[in-house]
């Protein structure tokens, strides 16, 4: 398992628990931690694109 898939994974966790919301996940994708793959992936809704950089 490489440091990507642990990051979604992490993420994926934390907020199917409800301890992040999609503005935490977008920082993630920012921060090149996940992709915008990952963040419909995990959030259901596509990466909004006024959250790049």
């Amino acid at each position: 398992m490489d440091t990507h898939e642990i990051m979604v994974n992490l993420v994926k966790f934390y907020y199917g628990f409800g301890c992040y919301t999609n503005d935490n996940v977008a920082y993630f994708v920012r921060c090149n931690s996940i992709n915008a793959t990952d963040y419909k992936t995990i959030t259901g809704q596509d990466y909004p694109v006024s959250q790049t950089v």
